[in-house]
Parts: structure tokens; C-alpha cells; sequence
């Protein structure tokens, strides 16, 4: 299913360790967890990788068998169409999963593949839905996780100027990242333009030619992949009609410095 190395699969126990005191588990996984439900999630989880940057965890028409939380790097989905052209369908960062979109008929319907060196935990599907009758809370969040990507993908079909949609872009990584614990004004984006301007369905010079708008009016600050957000409220103005967070509860200025 996956040209990532089956074998980097850890013991049990280690795993346990890992999950408990992983930084970013409450994102992926129900809050509240006792310890005889962490115990039950822990004891199917594995975790794979190195995944290098360019390899894919999944590729379309592959039988879907796990959802993926990355542990560490980031993940871009897409979808090739007859005519060969790439459509970006996302970008998964720490502590989001990937690979929902198989759940309803069994294969996978678009290709994941790493942007960075990425490690991912991995949950068997048909343990993780077993589950899901024995853990409170896992459906819920499994459910709550769908319907944020469902509307994040619903949003980007509307009618928005091309100044809105990036805005919204660099502030959905800001509160993304912010769920992390970082430092949200600081966004280090793991793709290249290109696959910024595939995915809001706007073409790789506007994108150029909007981040060096952005950076002369004094709202972002740009160095490479390295994007500084020095005007919140500029950025909220132009951003705040379109929801690329996928409904975040706080859509409101990000926490700066």
C-alpha cells in the first residue's frame, strides 16, 4: 500500500511511552482519555517512518486499511485527473490525520505523499472502528475531524478574490500552527508556491505576486518558506470571509508575540 519501510515498527511498550507523552495527542486523539482507553488506543498504533520527502504513504486506489495522524513533518494530498494535471486537496501538519477520505468505499481516493521528512502514527481501521464502540469520545472526534476538512473543502469552492484566499490560507496555518503550541505570527510553510496556488485553484504567479504585495504593505514579512505575520488585523481583514480552518471555533486574531 505504502513505499514507506514497513519495518519501522516499534514495540508496544515504547509506543505507550510515546503516546502518553506526546505533545501533540490531544489534537489527534479524544480528550479525556483514562488510562484503560488510552491503553486500548495505544495497543493498535504504530508508527512508520522515516518517510523521505517525495514518498508516498498512500496512493490512490490503494485499499484503504488506516488512518494516519503525522507525527512529525507534513503531508500533501492530491489527486492526478485523465488529463495528468495535480489538484492539491490539502496539506496535513502534526497532529492532523490523513486518509479519510477512504472510510466510505474501502480504497483510497487521493495520493499522500511527504513534503518533509515525515513520521506518522498509524490506526488499522477496522480495530480503531471496534473501538470507537468502547471508547467514549472516539467516533466523536473522528466525526468532528471529517467535517472540518468537509468544510474547509466546501469553503474553497465559493466565489473569493485571490487576495482572500491566500489571506485565509496563512491564517488557517497560523491557528493550525497555534494548536501546536507554536508560535503563531511565525509560519514556515512545508510546500512549495505551486502547490499553494494548485490547491487555491489560482495559478503559481499570482501567488508570487501576492506574497510580494502582501510583503510591501507591510502585513508579512517573507523569506523563503518562511512567512512573518506583522499585521494580524490587515491579514483578518482581507482573510476573515473565508474559513480554511475548517470551522475553527477561534476565528478571531491569532495570540501574537
Amino acid at each position: 500500500m505504502s513505499s514507506a519501510n514497513n519495518s519501522n515498527v516499534v514495540s508496544i511498550a515504547h509506543l505507550r511511552q510515546t503516546c502518553r507523552t506526546c505533545s501533540l495527542r490531544d489534537l489527534c486523539l479524544p480528550l479525556g482519555l483514562d488510562a484503560d482507553d488510552m491503553e486500548k488506543l495505544e495497543s493498535i498504533v504504530h508508527t512508520r517512518g522515516p518517510i523521505r520527502p517525495g514518498e508516498h504513504l498512500f496512493r490512490e486506489g490503494d485499499s484503504f486499511h488506516a488512518l494516519f495522524a503525522v507525527k512529525s513533518g507534513a503531508l500533501k494530498t492530491y489527486t492526478i485527473d485523465n488529463q495528468g494535471r495535480e489538484h492539491v486537496l490539502g496539506f496535513h501538519i502534526g497532529g492532523e490525520l490523513a486518509g479519510l477520505d477512504g472510510i466510505h468505499s474501502g480504497r483510497n481516493r487521493c495520493n499522500a505523499v511527504a513534503l518533509q521528512t515525515t513520521s506518522v502514527c498509524a490506526l488499522p481501521f477496522a480495530r480503531l472502528e471496534q473501538l470507537t464502540r468502547e471508547v467514549p469520545g472516539l467516533q466523536t472526534q473522528i466525526l468532528r475531524v471529517m467535517s472540518r476538512e468537509m468544510s474547509a473543502s466546501a469553503q474553497l469552492a465559493t466565489e473569493h478574490s485571490a487576495d482572500e484566499r491566500l489571506a485565509a490560507f496563512l491564517l488557517g496555518l497560523s491557528r493550525r500552527y497555534a494548536r501546536r503550541g507554536l508560535v503563531p505570527h511565525l509560519v514556515t510553510l512545508p510546500m512549495p508556491r505551486r502547490d499553494i496556488a494548485s490547491h487555491l485553484r489560482l495559478a503559481t504567479e499570482t501567488i508570487s505576486r501576492l506574497f510580494a504585495r502582501f510583503q510591501d504593505e507591510g502585513i508579512v514579512a517573507v523569506k523563503r518558506r518562511e512567512v512573518e505575520i506583522l499585521d494580524f488585523n490587515a491579514l483578518l481583514k482581507l482573510g476573515e470571509a473565508l474559513d480554511l480552518d475548517g470551522g475553527s471555533a477561534t476565528r478571531g486574531t491569532p495570540h501574537s508575540r
